[in-house]
């Protein structure tokens, strides 16, 4: 029997240096949404404010966006939740899995507000690409009112070429992301020093007294406006989900020392334009920019925002993979689109769905204003999830004391909280949309999960020990045939059901019988020398057990050949696989799974991908055996 497998470290990883190659990878891949953010705040908080803002009123709103990039991003994430990784890859359902809670236990809230929080990721992934190319391409507008009836078949354009390239792989997208977004930074910079210049009282807003005397004294609208507010800060999420691609000192130095001076000074260049120019109308962040370089402008945008887009996509895919090996998704077909990026795969299902709300996001709203009023609520409680979860991890994980863990916990909640509420008053407006959205996608993870627990509970239920089964074999005189039989199966312990069905039909059974285990860890990768144990329980009765991170894709075919040169005879040539393709069916008398879930689990049972498929075994040696199972 071999070693059981062991998870590998993160350190190297997520500790790496950051060079100029990883600061411009981090610029590339998790910057893309903060980054984009200043296209569209300021016009919409002008927007809610009514088209013209006091200059007292700008030095507050201008307040609100510092602090609230200083507290949520540098402090919140930066500082404090970029700390709880596992094995160097982060997301909120990383947050989850280090908390240890399950389904059945009295953790479940934690697990609920995990799902939920991952959920929401994908109500935000089909607003994110919408919002972001259809405020590039209005710049268009601020040159000339030619372009005006055309924004919206350009931003559907610009996004199905998007969607479509994305079978095609994002190395060549990688490849210049980093630098292209380098130069939006410095860019934008530029325009906001030059805004800065005309009007240096801007810089006051520093000062979290306007931020809070705004608050005070602006009653209600003041609270709409915080829906605005929050829109810089969104994609905030993508610094901890983006962990395990770049590393942590990366992000963290790219976003010190250019993303937040960066937005700063564009946000501070757009206030200073507005206190100058208070009857402006139009999109103070192309405004900035002199007549000449409004195209070059709008064309830097529109890379920015491709790249933005891209961002959230690929990270809806990774997404995918994670809940689907963690056993929260059923299983999909996923392509590997690089062989030396583990990162880069490709999740058509998901591709596709995306696309198709999005366009029709794009296409019914209209414009990037229109679109801000359904952008915010799914982020908003992703980050409230977020803080919950984190003070847990605090207490449990980290053994911090309640008397540190509250304090700290509890300014990331009231804001937060606050940004969730003011986001609330969105859902009129289309914040409901992504929030449907994400509990669709919930209603989908928890179902799979409760529906595959219940299927799991039967058949364990009509297992047999392995003493029993061989006595019974021999006592019946069952005959061995010359030859290899792999059987895919869950087995802990006992002679699971589909070898005793085999040997029930057939009556025989191979000379050499394996029973075939994969294992899901929590953890992100195992090593690949550790992969598999190998356990010889009877005469030519093998049982081996495949261990997996949930981030990695399985080749049975390569660890098979591993537990042949540690002493189990399989012939992989001549190798049959077994694997039972079950119908559920409902039993009244059973009530395992809500009635009314049933169908819905059968749809998704019956139609994930089979597991030849997923585990690239060869289809000539494959056999699916049908069987029909109550639950």
């Amino acid at each position: 029997m071999t070693t059981p497998a062991t998870v590998s470290s993160g350190d190297a990883g997520i500790n790496r240096r950051t060079t100029v190659s990883a600061a411009l990878t981090a610029l590339g891949i998790v910057y893309g949404d903060l980054g984009t953010s200043p296209l569209y705040t300021l016009q919409t908080i002008k927007q809610i404010c009514g088209g013209k803002i006091s200059p007292a009123t700008l030095i507050g709103i201008l307040s609100l966006i510092v602090w609230a990039l200083i507290l949520t991003i540098s402090i919140k994430y930066c500082v404090f939740v970029m700390r709880a990784d596992n094995n160097g890859e982060g997301g909120i359902l990383i947050l989850m899995s280090l908390l240890g809670a399950k389904w059945s236990s009295r953790g479940r809230w934690l697990v609920i507000a995990g799902l939920f929080g991952a959920a929401l990721i994908y109500g935000d992934g089909i607003i994110t690409p919408a919002i972001s190319v259809l405020s590039a391409v209005e710049g268009l507008n601020v040159a000339t009112t030619l372009f005006k009836p055309h924004i919206v078949p350009i931003a559907v354009a610009i996004l199905l070429a998007l969607f479509a390239i994305q079978s095609r792989g994002t190395a060549k997208i990688g490849a210049f992301s980093g630098p292209v977004m380098m130069l939006w930074f410095i860019t934008i910079a530029l325009l906001g020093i030059s805004g800065v210049a005309r009007s240096p009282r801007v810089l006051t807003a520093i000062s979290p007294h306007y931020a809070i005397a705004f608050l005070i004294h602006s009653g209600w609208i003041g609270f709409g406006v915080l829906g605005g507010v929050f829109l810089a800060v969104t994609g905030g999420e993508a610094l901890y989900a983006d962990l395990g691609h770049v590393g942590r000192n990366p992000i963290r130095t790219t976003w010190y020392l250019v993303v937040l001076p960066a937005l700063l000074l564009s946000y501070a260049g757009q206030t200073a334009l507005l206190l100058d120019h208070p009857n402006l109308t139009g999109n103070p962040f192309f405004l900035l920019a002199p007549d000449w370089a409004v195209y070059p402008l709008v064309g830097l945008a529109t890379l920015a925002t491709i790249i933005a887009s891209q961002a959230i996509i690929t990270g809806s895919f990774s997404l995918t993979r994670q809940a689907m090996q963690l056993g929260w998704f059923p299983g999909l077909r996923i392509r590997q689109t690089s062989s030396e990026e583990y990162g880069q795969i490709y999740v058509p299902l998901v591709n596709w769905t995306m696309m198709i709300f999005t366009i029709a996001l794009t296409a019914w709203f209209g414009s990037s204003v229109r679109l801000a009023g359904a952008y915010g609520t799914a982020v908003s409680t992703t980050m409230l999830l977020t803080t919950v979860l984190l003070y847990r991890v605090m207490r449990d994980r980290w053994q911090w004391r309640a008397a540190a863990a509250i304090p700290v916990c509890g300014i990331f909640l009231t804001v937060d909280l606050v940004f969730f509420a003011a986001n609330l008053l969105k859902i009129a407006q289309g914040g409901w949309i992504p929030l449907t959205f994400g509990a669709i996608v919930f209603l989908l993870m928890t179902t799979w999960h409760t529906g595959i627990d219940a299927v799991r509970q039967k058949l364990d239920a009509m297992t047999e020990s392995t003493s029993e089964f061989f006595d019974r074999l021999s006592k019946n005189k069952i005959p061995r045939v010359p030859g290899t039989g792999v059987f895919l199966t869950r087995m802990a312990g006992s002679m699971p059901p589909p070898i005793i069905d085999h040997v029930l039909q057939i009556g025989a059974l191979y000379e050499t019988l394996i029973a075939l285990t994969i294992v899901f860890e929590e953890v992100p990768r195992v090593h690949s020398a550790e992969h598999i144990e190998v356990l010889n329980l009877f005469a030519n009765f093998w049982h081996i057990t495949i261990h997996y991170g949930f981030m990695e894709i399985p080749d049975l075919h390569t660890v098979l050949e591993q537990a042949r040169d540690l002493g189990c005879p399989v012939d992989l040539n001549e190798a049959i696989y077994f694997e039972s393709r079950d119908q559920v069916v409902r039993r009244k008398s059973d009530k395992s799974i809500m009635r009314w879930r049933l169908p819905l689990f059968a749809f998704m049972f019956r139609n994930s991908l089979r597991i030849s498929d997923l585990f690239n075994l060869p289809p000539r040696n494959f056999l699916q055996i049908g069987r029909q199972v109550e639950i």
